[in-house]
């Protein structure tokens, strides 16, 4: 992220009334979750919270969101666009964001296709963590790295005999299975998708 970007000295606070709105994108899905307004203060005490923070022209106050249901945006980045007069808000939801009960104000619709590898990715983890019973990825984390990797192994071979050997919707198969079974590898090692990716694009330079 640029440093213009982050030079919130810029921010041109006078064009709405002291208020700038503020876009809330999930940070590992992309998912655009909500739409709020920030002043500074809010933004301020965003920063100092790591909790984001807005200002309700309903309530003409501060509220960060989540005081009263739980469900909080913990801060991950901020940035400004290039007028320096929309802030937008990289953040980790604990819960829904929208009091409907959706994971976005916008609806599912504008979750990106590619976004469900990072919920994916994120399940996986919880299950490592938690290990709850009658789970199919509990029964491979208790099999231990060597079992996972054996699967890994297995389902690249499907997938590879798929591509030569079958139809459009067995190859889908395989490969969704050899993601599956390699994301689980990757946890059993500590590891995420999201390292994959920064490998990637440190190769793609």
């Amino acid at each position: 992220m640029s440093d213009v970007a982050n030079d919130f000295s810029r921010l041109d606070w006078s064009k709405s009334g002291g208020l700038l709105p503020a876009i809330v994108q999930h940070w590992l899905t992309g998912e655009v979750l909500m739409l709020g307004y920030m002043n500074a203060e809010a933004l301020a005490r965003t920063q100092a919270l790591g909790k984001v923070t807005f200002y309700s022209r309903s309530k003409e106050r501060l509220w960060t969101k989540g005081e009263s249901s739980g469900h909080e945006l913990l801060l991950k980045s901020i940035c400004m666009d290039c007028d320096a007069d929309t802030l937008l808000v990289q953040a980790e939801p604990k819960g829904p964001a929208c009091h409907l009960g959706t994971s976005s104000c916008f609806g599912d619709a504008v979750q990106p296709s590619l976004g469900f590898l990072a919920k994916l990715d994120a399940l996986v983890a919880s299950r490592k963590a938690e290990l709850p019973d009658g789970s199919y990825t509990t029964k491979l984390f208790n099999g231990g790295t060597r079992r996972i990797a054996q699967k890994v192994g297995e389902e690249g071979v499907e997938t590879a005999l798929a591509a030569v050997a079958q139809g459009d919707d067995e190859l889908l198969s395989e490969a969704a299975d050899l993601i599956f079974h390699l994301t689980v590898l990757l946890r059993a090692r500590g590891f995420g998708l999201a390292d994959v990716t920064r490998v990637l694009a440190e190769r793609h330079g």
